[in-house]
């Protein structure tokens, strides 16, 4: 039944709230909030003036539905939910991410501990960030350790340390752990290392200058050859910033767009000092512009806990955010900002002084990013109808899967698999898979494995069938795969074996298809065998990191973890009654009872553990 319009607009409340509209098959097609949800839903039925993408939405529209709200704040935070929760088609998308790492220094020990954190702030000491990248960390924590040599080993390994280790020779420690340095001195690097994260970079070189002044005049030319290194550490990396008077914390936010392809680029300004930065890549409608795209980006960044305002789901809100465009809500995400941070939150438009040359930068990056990404796009097109006139195919694939099997000797089996698409590689779409169950280094047992569990899935509808199957192997391995997708029932992807060569070498791959029961080869030209070989070592890669995380993990765990009735207490007072791992799967049961705590049960259950792998 068509959507009538005027009925439901008649008896709409002009209260503040949420309105989902829907298709005709119950899926939510678009999610928005309004201060006057009558007001706002009606501007979509107007006779005129409608926006294209507007226009395609009302023609899909079959029912909306509404969620009253006490306020537009409270309307604000539902929508950033539920679009994350629904992820409508008309709506701008953004790929949550992992958390944002800080720089964390604890101070619940004599000799505080620098270290990297990502997660929940629940540790007590002091949080630094956040910082765009794990890399943009690394390089923070590598001055400061060149520079003020604060310890960042674990603390079990601080605990049990006899001599000094490396870092201590190669002046990246004073090592503390053997008492190498007094706790008076070790302080107060700790205070130099706080000052610098905190941006007070003029105020701690003018007390290293009064430190080196001192120790020059009591003769002790060493530590004051010391301060002086770390004056001109601090003033080489002030020279390599561009640096904003005061103690600023400013988000510069600005973006790029182009078709339905945008890139927004944010700046990350901590203390005065900028940390680094960051680009994303939303699916936006086609006919969006950067005004929208921020007003969309600015409540997902900020939001992304999913309860509510208090909090900001443990996201670090900047006392200010930049953009170069004025947003339509923007009292509105300063109020809603303010409340999550806990503190006053400014969203401004800047034309001029340093902020404006930050969002020059922002602008330019955003664009470079975008134009970058889109020629990488327009190669994969390329490269994609290359491969379809190679395979003779009436239309070019938008989807492609391959698989590979990685292992040592058979030890830790980890198949993988990648995605190709329209724009390159769909990460969110890979997946691993650590197999088991099989004749240690059986590629084919491995390789059945690995397939039957993801197009078991894929048939049940958890996710999309690939137009194209590439399997990184022979005839052998291309025949599992028809054998595995023809018992599931799997109709309509094209099955491709990738052979290496006799010589082994790139570009020498011999392609497979399997036809009417038949094994064909084929000879692919340059554009599509660059595409086949980047799939190929994509899902190579892949596959290798699984497999070492995999067997490193493996070689961490004790053999006696698992033991029934062997928690971490016995295997303490295993390994310390007989000196070793080795000693243990040595003792016999009457030798595993002369430890506390173990009887005979517990005994028999070790040996027979142990001897029975």
């Amino acid at each position: 039944m068509a959507f009538d319009a005027k009925i439901f607009l008649k008896n709409l409340t002009e209260r503040p709230g949420v309105y989902q509209m829907q298709g005709d098959d119950g899926k939510v097609l678009y999610v928005g909030k309004a201060k006057n949800l009558r007001k706002r839903v009606s501007s979509y039925f107007r006779s005129s003036g409608l926006a294209p993408k507007t226009a395609a939405l009302v023609k899909k529209i079959c029912n909306i539905d509404v969620t009253v709200t006490a306020s537009e704040l409270e309307a604000l935070i539902l929508e950033q939910n539920l679009i994350k929760q629904l992820r409508p088609p008309y709506n701008i998308l953004f790929r949550d991410d992992k958390s944002y790492p800080y720089v964390f220094l604890s101070d619940r020990d004599e000799f505080p501990r620098l270290s990297f954190y990502r997660g929940a702030k629940r540790a007590k000491g002091a949080y630094f960030g956040p910082f765009p990248s794990v890399l943009a960390v690394r390089e923070s924590m590598n001055f400061l350790k060149r520079t003020f040599r604060v310890r960042q080993c674990e603390d079990t390994v601080f605990k049990n340390r006899s001599r000094p280790c490396l870092q201590y020779q190669i002046k990246r420690c004073t090592a503390p752990c053997v008492g190498l340095i007094s706790a008076e001195d070790y302080q107060r690097d700790v205070r130099h290392t706080r000052m610098f994260l905190e941006g007070k970079a003029q105020p701690l070189m003018r007390e290293l200058e009064r430190d080196m002044e001192r120790a020059s005049a009591a003769l002790d030319f060493e530590l004051a050859a010391q301060f002086r290194d770390q004056i001109a550490a601090l003033r080489q990396i002030q020279a390599q910033q561009v640096i904003e008077s005061g103690n600023a914390n400013i988000d510069v936010i600005d973006a790029a767009v182009a078709g339905n392809k945008a890139c927004v680029h944010v700046l990350y300004i901590r203390h005065g000092r900028m940390l680094g930065s960051r680009s994303f890549y939303p699916n936006i409608p086609i006919d969006a512009d950067r005004s929208e795209v921020l007003a969309e980006f600015i409540p997902h960044s900020y939001f992304k806990g999913g309860g509510g305002l208090k909090g900001g789901g443990g996201v670090d809100i900047p006392k200010e955010v930049v953009t170069s465009v004025a947003l339509e809500d923007k009292a509105l995400l300063e109020e809603a900002l303010s409340i999550a941070s806990g503190h006053k939150v400014v969203v401004k438009c800047v034309s001029r002084g340093t902020r404006s040359k930050w969002v020059e930068l922002a602008a330019r990056t955003a664009e470079q990013n975008l134009s970058g990404r889109l020629a990488a796009s327009r190669s994969t097109q390329q490269r994609m109808a290359a491969l379809a006139e190679t395979l003779d195919l009436q239309e070019i694939p938008q989807r492609l899967e391959c698989f590979d099997i990685s292992h040592s000797s058979g030890e830790a089996t980890v198949a993988s698999c990648v995605v190709f698409g329209d724009d390159g590689p769909l990460k969110s779409d890979y997946r691993r898979f650590n197999i088991d169950g099989i004749t240690p280094g059986d590629d084919y047992a491995a390789m059945e494995q690995a397939l039957q569990r993801r197009y078991k899935r894929l048939q049940q509808g958890e996710g999309k069938l690939p137009d194209i199957l590439f399997i990184d192997g022979g005839k052998g391995q291309l025949g599992i795969a028809c054998k595995v997708l023809e018992e599931l029932g799997v109709v309509g992807v094209l099955i491709v074996g990738v052979a290496k060569g006799s010589s082994r070498k790139p570009g020498l791959e011999t392609l497979l298809l399997s036809v009417d029961d038949k094994v064909e080869e084929i000879v692919a030209d340059a554009n599509s065998l660059l595409l086949i070989q980047q799939i190929r070592d994509e899902a190579h890669r892949f596959a290798i990191t699984g497999h070492r995380q995999r067997r490193d993990r493996k070689r961490r765990t004790s053999p006696l973890e698992g033991i029934p009735g062997v928690g971490p207490k016995r295997r303490r007072e295993l390994l310390r009654h007989f000196g070793g791992l080795g000693s243990v799967e040595k003792a016999s049961v009457a030798d595993l009872m002369k430890v506390p705590n173990i009887n005979r049960k517990v005994a028999e259950a070790i040996y027979s553990d142990l001897h029975n792998r």
